[in-house]
């Protein structure tokens, strides 16, 4: 692991985001919460935030860090059909929280597949990329704009 130690506590803040592309009518069970194994983004809404939680655990040589705030919004988009993950993760420590966030948006998909797959095998995770960071010494990214046809 590397060695932060040394290095000053600051607000961090990281913002991920990804998609998992679906049918039409899989996409119609999640808004209709009608997937036999219940309220698909609830569901998966959970899984990023406690996914987020075990970062450390699941990665080898990431930092344990102390959430201050993980949160995570979906999107239905109907065409082509598709639900869009965005985590926010957030901290005061001395490493960032980009790992959480990416987490958060990729455990968040793959929960939104195993409810789904009974019914739809062909889903697709794709686009999962860090938008934002802010906070420590290297300052702020940003991930630069991608064309609609990229992101979709």
């Amino acid at each position: 692991m590397v060695d932060v130690g040394a290095k000053p506590a600051s607000h961090r803040v990281a913002v991920a985001q990804g998609l998992i592309r679906l049918e039409a009518a899989t996409l119609g069970l999640i808004e209709a919460g009608s997937a036999k194994k219940g309220d698909v983004l609830g569901v998966a809404r959970l899984a990023g935030i406690m996914a987020a939680k075990k970062t450390s655990d699941l990665i080898p040589l990431c930092h344990p860090v102390a959430l201050t705030r993980v949160a995570l919004e979906f999107e239905l988009l109907p065409s082509p059909p598709a639900v869009r993950c965005t985590a926010r993760a957030e901290t005061v420590g001395p490493t960032g929280v980009e790992m959480e966030a990416l987490t958060a948006v990729q455990v968040a998909l793959l929960t939104i597949y195993d409810m789904c797959k009974a019914v739809d095998r062909g889903m697709e995770i794709t686009g999962v990329r860090l938008l934002h960071k802010a906070g420590g010494r290297s300052g702020d990214y940003r991930a630069p704009d991608r064309p609609a046809a990229e992101v979709q």
